[in-house]
């Protein structure tokens, strides 16, 4: 951790707002399948339940096993966090609420202290964006898939289900620059992600080219059914790519496997990469495939469904898909051309986050954000 690398009170406020989006996200979503029950949509209800225990109960596991890897390394006040203890927490799925008082506790007393010494804050902090990252595309992207079909093939509209995608909506667009701008001030080998325009940028790459492979699969899922085997498939490759990499990033295989199963679903709907290597072939290869899939879906739904282009969503849709897709791959050749944060002194600026400082001859001492996603 350099010297420049601190908690702030800005971080703090941030934390407070991850907080509320995270307890607005999960709480909007167990409303929201409360309603379809009430309403008779049994099936509806219980697949917006099931994505938000699928997304919980991962990031709980994740939670735990990092508490345990990490336990050698608390102070003397948080002892008292025994495995019974953390078990309980994570099995009543809290561990993340948790974690988020643990870090506004600490950081808050600290700031007010003065305390200088902040590692230990600053990894808290990381370790919440990566958890976060792991819930968006584990509950909020998917939520907002079944959301979005619910609504434009079914025709069922209820004030909440707008409240509910919003908030899925912020939740993704805050957790991915609260996580790459986590990741790349714990790692001090990585230079800081600057505020302001190059932030907008990336955010804009993000959004621009996750929001049509949200659509695009709605489409797809609307076409028929049965295509949520190809997204299968599409998760299995992301799965298999993993395994080829030979990811090291938990302490045991179990959860290493789990790992790489959130690495496949991560990739059906944005590229990362898995272990901070050159990967600009395989980042090029991804959004051509992505914005050649992402147009089949209107021009297949025409194609097979013809009374679909009657209908008020299609041309705006198919419009929005087609445009943001370009805005996104414009933004993205923007960022990492012109506003990656690349500094003086670097050996070798690698194409998609993880530089090369020169004349290090020894690797910095291994954690588990090294062996991290680069997204």
């Amino acid at each position: 951790m350099t010297p420049g690398e601190k908690f702030t009170w800005f971080r703090w406020l941030c934390t407070v707002f991850g907080v509320l989006f995270y307890l607005g996200d999960t709480g909007s979503d167990f409303m929201l399948s409360m309603q379809y029950f009430r309403k008779g949509y049994l099936i509806w209800a219980i697949l917006t339940l099931v994505f938000v225990l699928v997304g919980s109960v991962c990031i709980q596991a994740f939670s735990f096993a990092w508490f345990k890897d990490d336990k050698d390394n608390y102070e003397e006040d948080d002892k008292g966090l025994s495995t019974c203890h953390l078990i309980g927490i994570h099995v009543l799925q809290i561990g993340i609420f948790t974690r988020y008082i643990c870090l506004l506790k600490k950081s808050f007393k600290a700031l007010r202290s003065g305390q200088k010494e902040q590692s230990q804050l600053i990894g808290l902090a990381t370790d919440l964006s990566m958890l976060r990252m792991f819930e968006t595309f584990l509950e909020s992207i998917p939520q907002l898939i079944l959301q979005a079909y619910i609504i434009l093939e079914h025709k069922h509209r209820f004030p909440l289900q707008y409240i509910s995608m919003a908030l899925s909506f912020l939740t993704i667009a805050w957790a991915t620059v609260d996580y790459r701008r986590g990741l790349r001030q714990s790692l001090p080998h990585l230079n800081n992600m600057p505020s302001g325009i190059p932030t907008v940028i990336y955010l804009s790459y993000k959004i621009f080219t996750i929001t049509p492979r949200i659509l695009s699969l709605t489409l797809f899922i609307m076409l028929s059914i049965y295509s949520t085997v190809a997204m299968a498939c599409i998760w299995l490759l992301g799965t298999i790519w993993a395994f080829l990499e030979e990811t090291s990033f938990c302490t045991s295989r179990a959860l290493e496997h789990l790992y790489r199963a959130v690495v496949g679903v991560i990739l059906i709907f944005t590229f990362f990469n898995i272990k901070g290597e050159n990967t600009r072939v395989h980042m090029t290869l991804y959004y051509i495939f992505t914005l050649c899939h992402n147009l089949a879906a209107p021009i297949l739904l025409f194609l097979l469904k013809p009374e679909s282009e009657q209908t008020d969503y299609f041309l705006p849709i198919l419009f929005f898909i087609l445009v943001s897709n370009l805005m996104g791959l414009g933004f993205l050749g923007l960022y990492y051309s012109l506003l990656h944060p690349r500094g003086p002194g670097r050996k070798r600026i690698k194409e998609d986050g993880m530089d090369e400082m020169d004349g290090m001859k020894h690797e910095p001492k291994t954690t588990r954000l090294q062996h991290f996603l680069q997204i």
